[in-house]
C-alpha cells in the first residue's frame, strides 16, 4: 500500500508541476507578446521580399531590385542608436506612457506612415523616393525591435523569458505569413498600392497593444550607477558644467558603460559568452542558405516545397518554440540551451541523409523539415531567453542589440560560402559541414554549464531578479 501511495503521490506532483509550468502561457504579459511579435514581424517582408515582388511585377530592372536589398543594412546597424533609445526620453510621451511604450508607439506610427507613403508613390517615376521611404520603414522597424526586445526582457522574471520568446516567435511568424502570402493575395485581387495601405492599417495591432500594456517597472542597478560614476571620474567629468561635459558624460553612460559593465560582471567568462552568442546559430543559418535550392534540385515541385515548408514549417516552429519556453520554465536555461544546440546538429545530418535518398519522397521531406523546424523552434526560444538573461536592467536595449547583431553577423558571413562548398563537394558533405559548425556551440554550452555548476548561478541572472 505505501508503495502504491508513493507512486500516486509522485505522479500527482509531476502532473501538478507540468500543469503549473503550462500556466505560464496564460499570463497577460506572455500573451501580449504575441501581438508585439506580430507588430515587429509585419514590416520585415514589406521592405524585403514582398517589396522585391512588387518592383518585379512593375517591371523594375533586376539591378535596381538588387540595390533595394541594401535597405536590410538598417537592421544590422541598429546597435548604433540603441543607446539613445535606452536613455533619451521623448517629450510628453515618456511621462504619459513610460520609456519603453513611448518609443514603441512612435516607431509603430512611423512604420504605418512610411507604408502609406510607399503606397502613394509612382513606382516608376519616384523610385528614389520609394527607396527612402523603405529605409524609413526599416529604421522605424529596427527601432521597434530594439524597444520590444527591451520590454520583453524587463517585463517578467527570468523563468518566464522562454515563454515570452515563444509567444514572440509565434506572433512574428504569423506576421510573416500576413506580410508574405497575405500581401500576395491582396495584390492578386486588387493592387500593390492597396496592399501596402492594408498593411499600414494592420499596424493598428501594435499600436493598440502598446496602449493597453503596462510599462515595466525596473529599478536602476546600483552597481551600474557606481560604474558610470567611476568612468566619469576617470575622465575628469564629475561636474557637468558645460554642454560638452554633459555630452561626454551621456556618451560614457549610454555607450561605453554597457560594454564595460558586461565584461566586469562576467569576468573571464565574458569572451566565452560572446563566442557562444556568435556561434550558436552558425549551423542553422548556414544550412538555411541552401535549403530551397536543395529541395528544387532533388526534384520536389514548388507547390510541394511551399505546402510542406510553410504548413509543417510554421506549425512545427511554433510548437518547438512553445516547448522551448516550457523547458526554460521547468529546467532553467542551460540544459535546454544544450538540447537545442545538439538537436540542430542532428537535424542537419538528416538533410545529409535526404541528399542521398534514391528518389524524392514527400513523406521523408516532411519528416526532415518537421524535425528541423521543431529543433529550430526550441533552440531559438531558448537562445533568446539566454540572451535576455545576459543583459543588465540598466542597459537592456543596448546590450541586447549588441547580442542580436553578434548572433547573426558571423553566421551570415560564413553562410555566404555555402554555394561554393556545395559546388565543390556536393550537398551531402555540405550538410555534414553545416552540422559540424554546430559542434563548437555544443562544447561552449557544456563549458559554461560547468562554470555555472561551480558558481551556482548563471552570469547575468542576478541582474534580472525582481523584475515585474
Amino acid at each position: 500500500m505505501p508503495v502504491y501511495f508513493t507512486i500516486y503521490l509522485f505522479r500527482s506532483m509531476t502532473q501538478k508541476s507540468w500543469l503549473s509550468t503550462l500556466s505560464i502561457y496564460t499570463q497577460p504579459r506572455v500573451l501580449g507578446m504575441i501581438f508585439l511579435g506580430f507588430s515587429a514581424g509585419l514590416p520585415f517582408l514589406l521592405v524585403f521580399s514582398t517589396l522585391s515582388a512588387w518592383l518585379s511585377d512593375e517591371g523594375i530592372s533586376r539591378s535596381v531590385i538588387g540595390f533595394f536589398s541594401w535597405v536590410g543594412v538598417t537592421y544590422s546597424i541598429k546597435v548604433f542608436w540603441a543607446p539613445v533609445i535606452d536613455r533619451l526620453p521623448l517629450p510628453f510621451l515618456t511621462r504619459l506612457l513610460g520609456r519603453r511604450r513611448s518609443w514603441m508607439l512612435v516607431a509603430q506610427i512611423g512604420i504605418a506612415t512610411g507604408l502609406i507613403c510607399m503606397a502613394n508613390l509612382d513606382i516608376h517615376t519616384q523610385t528614389q523616393t520609394l527607396a527612402l521611404c523603405a529605409v524609413a520603414v526599416a529604421f522605424c522597424s529596427a527601432t521597434q525591435d530594439i524597444v520590444v526586445d527591451a520590454y520583453r526582457i524587463e517585463a517578467v522574471t527570468p523563468e518566464y523569458q522562454g515563454a515570452m520568446s515563444a509567444t514572440y516567435v509565434f506572433g512574428y511568424r504569423l506576421a510573416l505569413l500576413v506580410a508574405g502570402a497575405g500581401a500576395f493575395y491582396i495584390a492578386e485581387y486588387s493592387n500593390w498600392q492597396t496592399t501596402y495601405c492594408v498593411m499600414a492599417a494592420i499596424m493598428a495591432v501594435g499600436v493598440t497593444t502598446t496602449l493597453l500594456i503596462q510599462e515595466p517597472q525596473v529599478s536602476k542597478d546600483k552597481t551600474a550607477q557606481l560604474l558610470e560614476q567611476r568612468l566619469e571620474a576617470s575622465l575628469g567629468i564629475q561636474q557637468h558644467a558645460t554642454l560638452w561635459a554633459k555630452f561626454i558624460a551621456w556618451f560614457v553612460d549610454a555607450v561605453v558603460s554597457p560594454f564595460v559593465e558586461f565584461f566586469t560582471r562576467n569576468g573571464k567568462l565574458a569572451l566565452l559568452i560572446l563566442a557562444l552568442i556568435a556561434l550558436y546559430k552558425m549551423s542553422d543559418i548556414t544550412m538555411g542558405v541552401m535549403a530551397n535550392p536543395f529541395y528544387l534540385e532533388l526534384g520536389y515541385s514548388k507547390k510541394e516545397i511551399a505546402e510542406v515548408g510553410k504548413v509543417f514549417g510554421f506549425f512545427m516552429t511554433i510548437f518547438g518554440a512553445s516547448v522551448g519556453g516550457l523547458l526554460v520554465a521547468r529546467y532553467g536555461i542551460m540544459k535546454p540551451l544544450l538540447l537545442g544546440a545538439v538537436l540542430v546538429c542532428v537535424t542537419n545530418l538528416l538533410f545529409a541523409m535526404l541528399a542521398v535518398a534514391a528518389k524524392p519522397d514527400l513523406i521523408f521531406l516532411a519528416a526532415v523539415i518537421s524535425a528541423d523546424n521543431l529543433s529550430g523552434g526550441i533552440a531559438s526560444s531558448v537562445f533568446i531567453a539566454y540572451l535576455s538573461s545576459m543583459t543588465n536592467s540598466s542597459y537592456t536595449a543596448t546590450q541586447y542589440a549588441v547580442f542580436s547583431s553578434l548572433m547573426t553577423l558571423p553566421a551570415n558571413l560564413i553562410g555566404g560560402f555555402s554555394g561554393v562548398i556545395v559546388d565543390n563537394f556536393g550537398y551531402q558533405l555540405f550538410f555534414i559541414y553545416a552540422s559540424v559548425l554546430g559542434v563548437p556551440a555544443v562544447l561552449l554550452v557544456m563549458l559554461l554549464n560547468h562554470f555555472q555548476a561551480r558558481k551556482g548561478d548563471l552570469p547575468g541572472f542576478k541582474n534580472m531578479e525582481g523584475l515585474k
